[in-house]
């Protein structure tokens, strides 16, 4: 059985105040411990949020993601962040290639390259991918999605993608309070599957693919009883404690 997963993206929302409240009102001490939870801060909070979850019992399954990663080791790189330096404060997970990175101009190449990063660290990548409201308006779906996890698949190969999540985010869904519908997001869900298997059995069996467009607490139920949804990439409603713990416990 593939791993449930949800994973709250706060975006950059976020003080100390608001983070610590935001933590204070989650409570998953109840949740399933086969489903997986993650929370990304901004990366100011990081370390804040890390404490917190290790000191707070209810809290103690939780962990820590980045919302973003540069490709590069080290270097002369101003305001850019290691996957390396990830890894001292104990994050786990690390989105690449979120459709509002893309829209600020990273490519699918460097989405792979940073993907690349992030699993020689030891964390595991969540890859991104979607597309936008025109593409799908003109059928290009499909196309688009693919194209975008075949460039980290040429990149870091099988092994590398068994390292990762996949996480489907429609763009024209993200932010609009527009949601696939359960039937939408499996198509899409179902031809990354389909792709997975094409290149290996195991790891298209093994791969969480989580659904990430406006997912709320009175729609997760229906998402994730989908055969290809494994959970979701939350954005809005994870910065409210009460949406977050009944989407997690959807999950």
């Amino acid at each position: 059985m593939r791993r449930r997963v949800v994973i709250g993206n706060w975006k950059m929302h976020g003080s100390l105040e608001s983070t610590a409240t935001l933590l204070g009102g989650l409570d998953l001490s109840s949740l399933d411990p086969e489903v997986e939870v993650a929370v990304c801060p901004t990366s100011l909070h990081i370390a804040v949020v890390a404490r917190q979850l290790s000191t707070d019992a209810r809290l103690s399954l939780v962990k820590v993601g980045a919302q973003n990663v540069s490709d590069a080791v080290s270097g002369a790189f101003t305001g850019e962040i290691a996957a390396g330096m990830l890894t001292d404060f104990g994050v786990s997970f690390a989105l690449v290639g979120h459709s509002e990175r893309r829209e600020a101009g990273e490519s699918d190449e460097l989405v792979a390259a940073k993907a690349a990063a992030v699993i020689s660290a030891g964390i595991t990548p969540v890859v991104c991918v979607g597309e936008t409201l025109a593409e799908r308006q003109a059928g290009a779906t499909e196309l688009v999605v693919l194209r975008q996890l075949n460039a980290v698949v040429e990149r870091i190969g099988i092994e590398g993608v068994e390292q990762c999540i996949v996480a489907y985010e429609p763009i024209w869904a993200i932010g609009t309070g527009e949601t696939a519908s359960p039937a939408q997001a499996q198509e899409v869900h179902a031809a990354l599957r389909a792709r997975l298997q094409q290149l290996d059995a195991d790891l298209a069996e093994k791969t969480p693919i989580l659904y990430g467009g406006s997912v709320k607490a009175n729609n997760a139920s229906k998402l994730f009883a989908q055969p290809d949804i494994d959970g979701g990439l939350v954005g809005g409603a994870s910065l409210k404690a009460d949406e977050f713990n009944a989407i997690c416990a959807s999950a």
